[in-house]
């Protein structure tokens, strides 16, 4: 076997064999702490809501565990059958290499491999979410969801891709650079306009009603110096009984967004607290800050694919022909197989962003205590949507720490108790 394929495969397993360890593990440690309510959460959750966030936790584990052997599975077997070379072949035979062509095979792959998920999420929706009380998306919303998904991808990501492709023969072998820079531009041009032309495709979105709740937001925009012209509610309840908050958009677009759900379940000093911790993210510089992490990850990922499209000996590890030139017809496997295999490298990277990610929490509940005054109140909002969502309260440590992006509930509780 070709050293490529060595690797890719050697990857594969360790990905699916690590997460099958971790997650067996956190279920392990979640049923010894399910015998009785911890004495850490006596007085926060009763125990017929604690079994249930126990048996929601473990569902969705085994769940995920049966998901992600699949997943790999499939990945093993496209890397591996040949089906990808015989399509593409098959594909160009019949349609030519043209930068269309090649845009058009690109996108039909992403629909084909997409498929096979479905039955995963149609699941996952109706039947383990259903079973804990928290889906309310009926199947006719949930089928145009996946429609206007196909349908967006089609109109958004076809001219850019094509447009990427078109680079290739442009520029030579320096195309990655402007293609970096071409999809960074889109990607902030989607951050500007996905608050007023994409989410309300799928969710709407309405003005939060005048009266006291209102007139709290805004003082608490005002005063730490948060430049929003709107606060909307986004009927989440559409979807499901899960609550949030975000601010999302840049400059005049820029909105405060609470799921209804959230309103219900909060009382009016938790929700302004809540969004007080939204604010910090921002007041903290995390969004930008994030966004840098993602311009840097474009950038690395087109200078894989045009290292990756100059070897011979990569196409050959999965059956193409290499052309041994820049046409687009030549980089497409290349952009393809990084694609299939970018999970399976950047899953080592999780834990390490997760780092990153947690002390961002941290900052942003400090920030939300002083813009307080006081921290009781996140705190009661912390544990009341844990309570509703059913949180894991009791993940293993070490679980936590490769997959959590938020630290455990206690763990933000003592951080806020501490600095009081």
């Amino acid at each position: 076997m070709p050293p490529f394929a060595i690797i890719a495969l050697v990857l594969i397993l360790a990905r699916a064999t690590t997460e099958l360890w971790l997650s067996r593990l956190n279920q392990r440690h979640v049923r010894a702490q399910a015998k009785e309510v911890p004495p850490a959460f006596r007085g926060i959750i009763d125990e017929p809501t604690y079994r249930r966030s126990v048996d929601y936790t473990l569902a969705k584990s085994r769940f995920g565990d049966i998901a992600n052997l699949f997943d790999a599975a499939l990945l093993i077997a496209l890397l591996f059958s040949g089906v990808l070379p015989w399509a593409f072949e098959r594909f160009s035979a019949s349609f030519g290499t043209s930068i269309p062509a090649m845009t058009g095979f690109l996108f039909a792959t992403g629909v084909a491999l997409s498929i096979p998920g479905l039955p995963f999420a149609w699941y996952a929706q109706f039947k383990l979410q259903e079973r804990f009380g928290f889906n309310t998306t009926s199947t006719k919303t949930w089928v145009l969801d996946h429609m206007k998904g196909f349908l967006l991808a089609g109109l958004l990501g076809y001219p850019l891709l094509a447009l990427v492709l078109k680079l290739i023969g442009w520029t030579g072998a320096n195309w990655w650079l402007l293609a970096a820079a071409i999809v960074v531009a889109f990607q902030l041009l989607l951050l500007l306009i996905a608050p007023a032309i994409i989410m309300p495709l799928f969710n709407k979105f309405t003005p939060l009603p005048e009266g006291r709740l209102r007139e709290r937001l805004f003082a608490l925009a005002q005063r730490t110096g948060f430049p929003t012209r709107s606060i909307e509610v986004m009927d989440g309840s559409k979807r499901s009984r899960h609550s949030n908050a975000f601010f999302t958009g840049f400059g005049r677009f820029r909105k405060i967004v609470l799921f209804d759900t959230l309103i219900v379940q909060l009382t009016e000093p938790e929700l302004e607290s809540v969004l007080a911790h939204e604010i910090g993210h921002y007041k903290k510089c995390h969004v930008m800050k994030l966004l840098g992490v993602s311009i840097a990850g474009v950038l690395v990922a087109f200078a894989a694919i045009a290292w990756l499209a100059r070897q011979q000996s990569f196409y050959h590890a999965f059956g193409f022909e290499h052309q041994g030139n820049f046409a687009a017809a030549n980089v497409v496997p290349a952009m393809l197989l990084f694609v299939l295999l970018a999970g399976t490298i950047s899953f080592w990277a999780v834990p390490f962003i997760h780092i990153w990610s947690r002390r961002f929490e941290y900052e942003a509940d400090a920030f939300a205590r002083a813009a307080m005054g006081e921290a009781r109140s996140l705190i009661l909002a912390l544990r009341k949507l844990s309570e509703k969502n059913l949180s894991n309260l009791t993940p293993h440590p070490l679980y936590s720490r490769f997959y959590h992006s938020h630290p455990t509930l206690l763990e933000r509780e003592r951080a806020l108790q501490v600095a009081t």
